[in-house]
């Protein structure tokens, strides 16, 4: 299912606020390291999603940092919208509304390389889904061709050794019935 649109890689990041970012890390090390390690992960992040065959656009919250930089962590260059209102269930499903080859990925990806997801376009030129699947049961790139419906990310428990199940299970499902 190849479609003629440049494919678009959207990057969630949370505005880097003390106390708000990497919340569970902060209760063993402290907020301010917390928001440190998230800076550079963040900064690891984007500068490996950036490349001229696909569009990179930073999905950002809380939706009034839309024009922040946060010291230039989030290059102004980048094009920007809001995630919205909503659980992450819906904020991924605003990700995939657009037709076209999409694929989402968070701040701390550290790992990620480029080709990494340059592989997970090519895939999506001859598969509905791809996913990057991490070792603690989660996922650390989805792309889809989109758009996608909501039902994709309802009931899926979130940041739980069962996530990536529950997602594949949820795709399985919507797939074989279209």
């Amino acid at each position: 299912m190849h479609t003629s649109f440049k494919p678009r890689l959207y990057v969630f990041a949370k505005a880097p606020r003390l106390g708000q970012v990497k919340t569970r890390l902060a209760a063993t090390i402290n907020n301010v390291q917390a928001r440190r390690v998230y800076k550079q992960l963040c900064t690891i992040t984007l500068r490996k999603a950036r490349a001229p065959c696909w569009q990179t656009h930073l999905l950002v919250s809380p939706d009034d940092c839309l024009n922040q930089s946060f010291g230039g962590l989030w290059a102004n260059t980048l094009p920007r919208q809001a995630q919205g209102d909503g659980n992450l269930d819906a904020r991924l499903a605003r990700a995939f509304t657009q037709k076209g080859r999409v694929i989402v990925i968070g701040t701390d990806t550290p790992h990620i390389k480029t080709h990494h997801i340059q592989q997970g376009f090519k895939a999506l030129q001859t598969h509905k889904a791809v996913i990057g699947p991490s070792y603690d049961g989660g996922f650390w790139l989805l792309g889809l061709n989109a758009p996608a419906p909501l039902c994709l990310f309802e009931n899926i428990r979130w940041s739980h050794s069962q996530t990536l199940c529950d997602l594949t299970y949820n795709l399985q499902t919507y797939l074989t019935a279209h």
